[in-house]
């Protein structure tokens, strides 16, 4: 079972991102990246929408796995 935060991780990897690069991307912080990846942290569903867009990927592999 994978968690959000290492379906976050995977995805922002595969797009060669850095989470500094990701985060500005965003327009958030680089820690609050990080605490999205270490699911210290749900972001709202304004940043879920973000993430997809910014990921170019969809909501169901950014949650594939989780229950």
């Amino acid at each position: 079972m994978n968690t959000f935060g290492e379906n976050l991780k995977s995805l922002r990897e595969l797009n060669k991102l850095s989470q500094k690069e990701f985060a500005s991307k965003l327009g958030t912080t680089q820690q609050r990246v990080s605490e999205w990846e270490c699911n210290k942290v749900e972001p709202s569903l304004y940043n879920i929408i973000k993430i997809i867009k910014v990921l170019n990927t969809t909501f169901e592999e950014l949650t594939e796995g989780l229950e």
